[in-house]
C-alpha cells in the first residue's frame, strides 16, 4: 500500500487562498474541492486541504491557532535550485504573502521562508544533490 499524507490548514478566505497557492505553481484537485474546502496537490501522494475555518472547526473540539501571533507548525518542500527557492519566495510575497526572513545558505543546502495569507509558515528548500 502506497500511503497518501494529507494536511488540512484552516483559512480565512478560500478563494484568495487558492489564488495564492496557484501564483506559486500549486495545481487544485477539483473532485475533491467544494466552496468550504481546496485539494491542493504537493506531490503525488501528498495534499493540503484548505479548508474555510467554520469547515475546520468541524473537525476539532480544540481552538483554531491565530497563525497571525502564534506559530502552529512550518511546512517545508523542496524546489529545484537556489534561483527556484528565491522566486518562489519572491511570488509569494508578491501576492500577499511575508517573507520569514533572509535566506539562509548551508553550502550544501539553501532555504528561504514565508508567511501565506493566513500566517502558516512555509519553508523553500534547495539540496545540493551531490550532498545528499
Amino acid at each position: 500500500m502506497t500511503r497518501k499524507f494529507f494536511v488540512n490548514l484552516p483559512v480565512r478566505d478560500l478563494p484568495k487562498s487558492m489564488a495564492f497557492f496557484l501564483a506559486l505553481g500549486f495545481e487544485f484537485d477539483p473532485k475533491f474541492s467544494s466552496d468550504r474546502s481546496a485539494c491542493m496537490k504537493v506531490s503525488e501522494g501528498t495534499f493540503v486541504m484548505l479548508l474555510t475555518e467554520s469547515f475546520f472547526g468541524g473537525f476539532t473540539k480544540r481552538e483554531l491557532c491565530d497563525t497571525r501571533t502564534h506559530e502552529e507548525a512550518l511546512f517545508s518542500f523542496t524546489a529545484a535550485s537556489r534561483s527556484d527557492v528565491d522566486a518562489i519566495v519572491a511570488k509569494a510575497t508578491a501576492h500577499g504573502g511575508v517573507s520569514a526572513g533572509p535566506p539562509e545558505d548551508h553550502g550544501f543546502m539553501y532555504d528561504h521562508g514565508f508567511y501565506d495569507l493566513d500566517g502558516h509558515g512555509w519553508n523553500v528548500v534547495w539540496t545540493d544533490p551531490s550532498a545528499t
